[in-house]
């Protein structure tokens, strides 16, 4: 999933993330069919005024993450959705099976600081990844920081941020339980000796190396009680020296007259130019920069917050920029910091057919990745745009890499599809020549399925992209359990990836599509913007589309078919099955946006305004009115069997829009299909969720599907 926007504007969603076998051993899904008891849920008298049209709200008191009658209404769901999952005949095997498939080692490209490497790994079933640091290509590796030793239950997650210029130091995140709260600490390399700095109440920010200390971003420390919901604001710009206490860091930038918006920095390669950008949410964003040879004032190198520009090297004088100015497939254009006018820029790549998805750097050279039809192509090139030459990759798929310093001449790069488990690459930026560097362990023949990509009409006539994969033998009769899941927004870009998990629908005669919605990145700002805002509805045709699509063509049928998505595509799952509960079997909306008239109120949600328009502004107001999925659910209909997944430590999508859906589709559902919610407990949004909490959830996911798609699973036997 990739965004145009700086790499540190982590303020976007993440997403979340079968053989049909005539054996006789097989058992249907649904041998009895389970009535259940929902916890009662109790409803308040809240109606709120929205420009004159009055809307209830009953499950108010939700929003009390703290609260002791939300514990206890999220202990109550619990109980029943476990209960219910626990009788599934074929759920452990499911389980045993995906911990079979996912126990194989996991591996980063590598990444240079001085004389040392550095490399992610997981011998397969550990929660977290463990950093490793080796000398040189040919050193052998040492664990460098294992998170797995910093909690019992593996929920500590921890990150590179960046080195010191002479690449002794090291400052990394730390993260528990899955929240975006981050302390940034820092290690001495060579020694791995712990330093004391610690750093708190720290979110979306990297750590800019300068001197003896970095650049930071963090926010005031938050009331007590109001850490995971609480509206953040006043995110600021700090400076941290070495060996001193967080009390002295340096305010550096701070914006007192708009409280809400994010501010990020990064320092130049060459550390002679802080950039700054500022944005008030996930759309467009301003850029300043400071000289820090003269410690001068910020100044404006891009005003306005109505378009994205990202500095992405600065060399001979001027700053290289990825911009949508003039372009919404996007360019890279040259900008003299002194006469920074649109006039004087200097076009290095221009725009093109293709999304310019993103330009790094390293060895002296560029690499342009474009996206083709939702998948990557990579070219090396000049730093004035010329001698253009094609990197030719394993096939059509996703790729990502290619970063370094400018002395840097070996640079890595990963490559995976649908089909295609990862790989890490070798890159000798001289020749030009890439070479197998380290290649998954995943016993998996790619030659056993397809994947292939198709283009579907939506509603309106426009041409959509869908991938769709599955086994070479199975039948298109409309028989086969499908699981659809798309995204749909903040300019993000979908394309082919490798998951282990979903092999446990391919294997069992699963079809797995992707469809590559309006709202997404994949063509540039002109498909984003025809998706977002007053535009939103075409989102939800779009996905509505895909099923049709489906199911006319047989790859599945209406009471096979599941969706689902994350966050964003949380709402767009919510939003289509109240729109069109016929046409779906099973729902996943996951730690989605449900309550759209108030997802502005908490954490970070002010920052999507820009996508989605506020209930404070009348026509905005009606247009989220008309497809919150909260407020469309309707009594007495018969909703898709539906499991919503959250988790109490969500700080991104707070989990009251979860709790709130959950408690009106109880009650709004007719018929005996199961409207569950999975409550995640010491978990967050996503990031840096145990494997051991991911294998758990991705097996009562897909035990769920087979369940109510009433499709046979084959690892039952008579």
């Amino acid at each position: 999933m990739k965004s145009h926007l700086p790499v540190m504007f982590a303020i976007l969603f993440l997403t979340a993330c079968q053989e049909n076998n005539s054996d006789q051993n097989n058992h249907q899904a649904n041998p009895i069919i389970m009535k259940l008891n929902y916890p009662e849920t109790q409803s308040v008298d809240q109606v709120d005024n929205y420009n004159g049209t009055e809307v209830a709200d009953p499950y108010r008191w939700l929003e009390s993450d703290t609260s002791e009658a939300t514990a206890q209404w999220v202990k109550a769901q619990n109980e029943v959705t476990s209960g219910f999952l626990e009788k599934i005949p074929y759920r452990e095997k499911i389980e045993e099976r995906l911990t079979e498939l996912i126990n194989y080692p996991r591996l980063s490209s590598p990444f240079r600081a001085g004389e040392y490497y550095f490399f992610y790994k997981n011998d397969g079933l550990q929660n977290q990844s463990v950093i490793y640091i080796q000398k040189g290509l040919d050193g052998s590796p040492e664990v460098f920081i294992d998170p797995n030793q910093l909690s019992a239950d593996g929920t500590v997650s921890i990150g590179l941020l960046g080195f010191s210029k002479d690449n002794r130091y090291v400052a990394y995140s730390r993260s528990e339980a899955g929240s975006d709260w981050q302390e940034i600490h820092v290690m001495e390399i060579a020694t791995k000796k712990e330093l004391p700095d610690v750093l708190e109440w720290v979110k979306f920010s990297g750590a800019s190396w300068f001197k003896d200390g970095f650049f930071y971003s963090r926010y005031p420390e938050p009331a007590k009680g109001a850490e995971l919901s609480g509206n953040n604001t006043f995110h600021s710009v700090y400076y941290h020296k070495l060996g001193t206490d967080q009390s002295k860091d340096k305010l550096v930038y701070e914006d007192k007259a708009n409280p809400n918006i994010y501010h990020t920095v990064s320092a130049t390669e060459d550390k002679k130019y802080l950039i700054l950008y500022a944005a008030p949410g996930t759309d467009g964003y301003a850029v300043y920069y400071k000289d820090l040879e003269k410690d001068g004032p910020f100044v404006p190198l891009f005003e306005g917050y109505k378009n994205k520009s990202s500095v992405v090297h600065y060399t001979g004088g001027k700053f290289l920029v990825l911009t949508d100015i003039g372009a919404p497939k996007y360019r890279l254009v040259a900008v003299d910091p002194i006469n920074p006018e649109q006039s004087n820029w200097v076009e290095v790549i221009p725009e093109s057919e293709d999304l310019l998805q993103n330009v790094t750097t390293g060895g002296g050279k560029l690499f342009a990745n474009y996206l083709k039809d939702a998948t990557d192509r990579f070219y090396q090139m000049e730093y004035d745009g010329s001698g253009k030459n094609e990197i030719e990759l394993p096939g059509l798929g996703s790729a990502g890499g290619f970063n370094g310093k400018e002395e840097d001449k070996t640079l890595f790069y990963a490559f995976t599809s649908f089909t295609y488990p990862n790989i890490i690459f070798k890159y000798d930026v001289t020749t030009g020549k890439s070479e197998e560097f380290s290649q998954s362990e995943l016993k998996f023949d790619p030659k056993d399925y397809i994947e292939k990509q198709i283009f579907y009409t939506s509603k309106d006539g426009t041409k959509v992209p869908m991938f769709i994969v599955h086994k070479k033998d199975i039948k298109l009769d409309g028989n086969n359990p499908a699981y659809l899941y798309a995204y749909g927004g903040f300019n993000i870009s979908l394309s082919p990836s490798f998951s282990s998990s979903r092999l446990i629908l391919l294997e069992n005669g699963g079809i797995f599509a992707m469809a590559n919605l309006r709202g997404g990145g994949e063509y540039g700002e002109d498909w984003h913007r025809a998706g977002m805002l007053l535009n939103k509805q075409n989102v939800f045709d779009d996905f509505i589309a895909a099923g049709e699509y489906l199911i006319a063509e047989g790859y599945t049928s209406k009471d096979k078919l599941a969706i689902a998505g994350g966050s964003n595509g949380g709402l767009l799952v919510g939003a289509v099955m109240t729109q069109r509960p016929d046409l779906f079997a099973v729902a996943f909306p996951a730690v989605g946006v449900m309550d759209m008239l108030r997802y502005h109120l908490f954490t970070v949600g002010k920052g999507w305004i820009p996508e989605y328009g506020s209930s404070d502004d009348p026509e905005h107001f009606k247009n989220l009115y008309a497809y919150s999925p909260l407020h469309n659910l309707k009594p007495d209909v018969a909703y898709p069997a539906t499991m919503i997944t959250t988790a109490d430590h969500d700080d991104r999508v707070v989990p009251a829009h979860s709790f709130k859906f959950a408690a009106q589709l109880q009650k709004s559902h007719s018929g005996d299909k199961p409207v569950l919610i999975r409550i995640e407990t010491n978990a967050g949004h996503g990031a840096g969720k145990p494997i051991s909490k991911t294998i758990e959830e991705q097996a009562d996911i897909w035990s769920f599907l087979f369940y109510n798609t009433n499709s046979p699973v084959k690892y039952i036997e008579d």
